[in-house]
């Protein structure tokens, strides 16, 4: 399983918005073939690793870091295709987390005849589709808040600087987390501060670039600005979310090929209208790159599923701008506290990532 499982790793940034999938196939203590699931569309890892077949599979294990599918999508049943192989057992990490299809495949395989077992490293298996879990239980993507900050907690001098707190290290590591992520979030202060291009830069790579999101609340967005670079009819392109009808803006930001949509009124953006369009349009994971009022916004509404935070050995000093804006809490027992659950050297800087404490 924990080769499966390191199979799976492989559709990191590339299965979208499928999970995550690997397969071993394996009997008497040996590997008789392997297969992940590399984009949505193509062989589910089942299918994948009973292609790559040397000798038959009867009465071979099949371990799979999910459940196998009973349903016609744009490929056929898992399930059916193991059972026709004469595969004797499956292994699998995590039950299928679509409550119409839960539990289905399972079932039919015992159906068959074939013995089944679950659980096995569900943890690991679980973290690496966490948004696409999230999604099928409560049709919202998972969503983490990148923020990068001196010693001190500062983003920036006073005066807006901020190239560069964090070093070349820890940036070019953000380009893998943009690079898993279905779409980049980010509001009109920072597009207007930054002029960012929210992409994925990899040198020399040719990756699958995210869905880039703006929530513009009166719709300031430059039709010149940098994050249209290299939008065309085949890329997930911009996506603007507004709470203003000035059809003169909107129809100056379509022609540059972004989606205009609303979502708020009295001059604001919903913040929970857009994670459920972004939900229902298949993003599994959204990486937010914002500054302290969007940042502070996504906390205070409880909607930061994780913190993806970066410390550069560097003092800015108080006049220096700070991480997030939240309004003070009357007292310490009503902060909003975070668990570390990693910490990483990424170069000079810390990496570090932490999830909400559930509410007492």
């Amino acid at each position: 399983m924990a080769r499966a499982l390191a199979l799976a790793a492989r559709g990191l940034t590339t299965a979208h918005p499928n999970p995550r999938v690997g397969c071993v196939l394996a009997r008497d203590g040996q590997v008789l073939a392997e297969g992940w699931h590399e984009r949505a569309g193509g062989p589910h890892a089942e299918a994948a690793a009973l292609a790559n077949l040397h000798s038959p599979a009867a009465g071979a294990t099949a371990y799979v870091t999910l459940e196998p599918c009973n349903h016609h999508g744009r490929t056929p049943p898992c399930s059916e295709a193991l059972i026709q192989a004469g595969v004797a057992r499956v292994v699998y990490a995590i039950g299928d987390p679509n409550p119409q299809v839960k539990g289905g495949g399972a079932q039919r395989l015992r159906e068959a005849g074939v013995a089944v077992q679950a659980g096995l490293l569900e943890g690991e298996a679980s973290e690496l589709n966490a948004g696409f879990i999230k999604r099928m239980r409560e049709g919202l993507p998972l969503v983490r808040l990148k923020l990068a900050m001196s010693l001190d907690g500062r983003i920036a001098l006073s005066d807006g600087r901020s190239q560069w707190i964090s070093g070349e290290a820890a940036r070019l590591d953000v380009q893998q987390w943009r690079a898993r992520s279905g779409a980049i979030l980010t509001g009109i202060g920072t597009l207007l501060a930054d002029d960012p291009q929210l992409s994925v830069r990899p040198p020399g790579a040719q990756v699958r670039q995210p869905l880039r999101v703006i929530l513009d609340s009166h719709l300031r967005t430059p039709p010149a600005a940098r994050v249209f670079e290299g939008v065309t009819g085949q890329s997930p392109g911009v996506w603007i979310f507004t709470a203003s009808t000035d059809a003169r803006r909107i129809a100056a930001l379509a022609a540059r090929g972004a989606r205009v949509e609303q979502a708020g009124s009295g001059g604001k953006v919903d913040i929970a209208q857009v994670l459920t369009v972004l939900g229902k349009s298949g993003i599994n994971e959204v990486l937010v790159e914002a500054g302290a009022t969007l940042a502070g916004a996504l906390v205070e509404q409880r909607r930061v599923d994780e913190l993806l935070l970066y410390i550069a050995p560097l003092l800015l000093g108080d006049a220096a701008r700070g991480l997030i804006r939240l309004p003070e809490p009357l007292s310490l027992a009503q902060a909003q506290r975070f668990e570390i659950f990693e910490t990483t050297a990424v170069g000079a800087d810390q990496r570090m990532r932490l999830r909400p404490c559930s509410p007492e």
